[in-house]
């Protein structure tokens, strides 16, 4: 997802949950998220534990990943319900003696039986946190059938959450970094050398508080970090279901240890191919491509913010941004919200089409004059609530994106994917690209961008949305023909990825598949 524009212009996928359809952490007016507040379910027995898988363990790890796990019944959630654990894992590995990292784990047992083995999940981000997916919305993440068949797992990758996580800046100064205005116009040096400055503020307190895992937090590191879970978990292959980012460190893992994928589920898919310039400006298409999607279906009711055609609907959509660019609006709390917080707002209820009943009201009220209900919005992005943040995600987002992808150096190919942006997405252009905080980040990337082929791995599903804003649909079908072993469904419609949407076509392949083994055809389209 976007960052606003004082941010990296090589924006990402910056919160790209299953769904974002709530805004449970400010307010309750949004529905159907990973976050939401969700029915009590019936207690579970808790799950044995099984003998760590050691087979095949890298020279000099071997204490890793023999080490038994010490379940507990997890803090503030129903007896019985989940259990949770801390794995230790080697900070560098490629060098046990660098140090070690916690990683937080929470397990609901399966409540059918003896389970098939330990499914995996991950929510994307980078630097969501797979452990308040479990906790707090599992039935939404995998499905009754999954929970069913599986002892499903979230946990916290490296950097994130309860595990040894990225910190940066108090509350205080993470209002200051995202929602306060620069003095100077939009595009000017002043404005330029304004974020510059907050950037390396912020790159120099994540450095001071972060315990040196800065150079560490990678989705390569991460996805072997996966595989120790895999062993210590007592499974010999993987079982994984991962969405948005968590696609991408889904095939990572694939890449680095084919012969262990179970079966691999990756819904909402990153190509990981394509530079960070090129994620960008598919993402700021993509998002427009949504953006019109929600006007054409906002004119249609008595409701709606706009009126007219849907060119003049968006239109006055711009003209709006644009006269809070000039002219800020200021909430109940005295923050000034301006085109770049409006613009979070608008792509965070863009995530799903559920949303977008909340995201007229949010503009509604930004018409005349009152910010509250967009703050709300954005504020959910952030995962703020009242002042605080409840979750290091924005930190963790950065920590890995800066050093995942390459550095983009020629300003032709900048000016090249500035034009496009322009034409492709004329109202989500001027404030869509902004200041890289990568640019001035203490570590120089490690990541490479390359096809992923996962040779002799088993089936691997990738799941496409065709009007998917944050993960573009062309993602899912490329990734699925990079991999020797891929198999592409396609869901038709929009919003954020397809799995667990009522779509009882996506729903049915993908649990036939995790719980039977049987493979789709590829190409199914539902």
């Amino acid at each position: 997802m976007t960052e606003t524009p004082r941010r990296p212009r090589r924006t990402l996928i910056r919160r790209a949950l299953v769904a974002v359809a709530s805004v449970a952490a400010a307010s309750t007016m949004l529905t159907g998220c990973l976050y939401a507040a969700i029915p009590p379910e019936s207690a579970t027995t808790p799950a044995p534990s099984r003998q760590p898988d050691v087979d095949g363990v890298p020279a000099g790890f071997e204490q890793f990943y023999g080490q038994a796990l010490d379940w507990k019944a997890c803090a503030g959630t129903d007896a019985g319900r989940f259990d949770c654990t801390t794995v230790t894992a080697p900070l560098d590995w490629s060098d046990p003696a660098v140090g070690t990292i916690d990683l937080a784990v929470i397990r609901r047992a399966a409540t059918d039986g003896v389970p098939i083995g330990s499914l995996l999940t991950n929510p994307g981000g980078p630097g969501a946190s797979g452990y308040d997916l479990i906790a707090q919305s599992s039935s939404f993440a995998v499905g009754s059938a999954l929970s069913n068949a599986y002892d499903v797992i979230g946990f916290d990758p490296r950097g994130v959450g309860r595990s040894t996580a990225v910190r940066c800046f108090d509350p205080s100064a993470m209002d200051a970094y995202l929602f306060d205005i620069p003095a100077d116009p939009r595009g000017s040096q002043g404005w330029t050398d304004e974020l510059t400055a907050r950037n390396r503020d912020f790159v120099a307190a994540c450095e001071a508080n972060s315990g040196g895992i800065l150079p560490y937090i990678t989705t390569d590191n991460a996805a072997r970090d996966m595989d120790l879970l895999r062993a210590v978990l007592g499974d010999s292959k993987l079982y994984y279901l991962g969405y948005s980012y968590g696609t991408f460190l889904g095939a990572t893992y694939a890449k680095l240890f084919p012969e262990r994928v179970g079966r691999l589920v990756l819904d909402g898919a990153i190509d990981p191919s394509v530079s960070g310039l090129d994620v960008s400006t598919t993402q700021a298409i993509g998002f427009e491509s949504a953006l019109r999607a929600y006007m054409t279906d906002c004119l249609q009711s008595r409701s709606c913010p706009f009126s007219g055609m849907v060119d003049e609907g968006m239109a006055a959509l711009g003209t709006l941004l644009a006269s809070v660019d000039r002219v800020p609006l200021t909430a109940s709390d005295g923050r000034k919200l301006g085109a770049d917080t409006l613009m979070t707002a608008i792509i965070a209820a863009l995530y799903s089409q559920d949303s977008w009943t909340y995201l007229s009201t949010a503009l509604s009220d930004a018409l005349a004059g009152k910010p509250d209900t967009a703050f709300q919005l954005a504020d959910f992005y952030y995962a703020r609530s009242n002042g605080t943040y409840q979750d290091n995600s924005t930190e963790a987002f950065r920590a890995y994106n800066c050093m995942d992808y390459p550095l983009d150096t020629a300003q032709a190919d900048k000016d090249a994917a500035d034009a496009l942006v322009k034409q492709k997405a004329p109202t989500i252009a001027p404030y869509w690209q902004g200041v890289d905080v990568c640019e001035v980040w203490p570590y120089p990337p490690t990541g490479v961008r390359e096809k992923i082929t996962a040779d002799g791995a088993a089936p691997i599903v990738v799941v496409g949305t065709t009007n998917d804003p944050a993960t573009p649909y062309a993602w899912s079908v490329s990734l699925a023909q990079q991999l020797s072993s891929g198999v592409l469904i396609t869901r038709q419609g929009e919003g954020h990825t397809g799995y667990n949407k009522g779509n009882a076509c996506v729903d049915t392949a993908v649990e036939s598949y995790l719980v039977d083994g049987t493979v789709p055809t590829n190409g199914l389209t539902c």
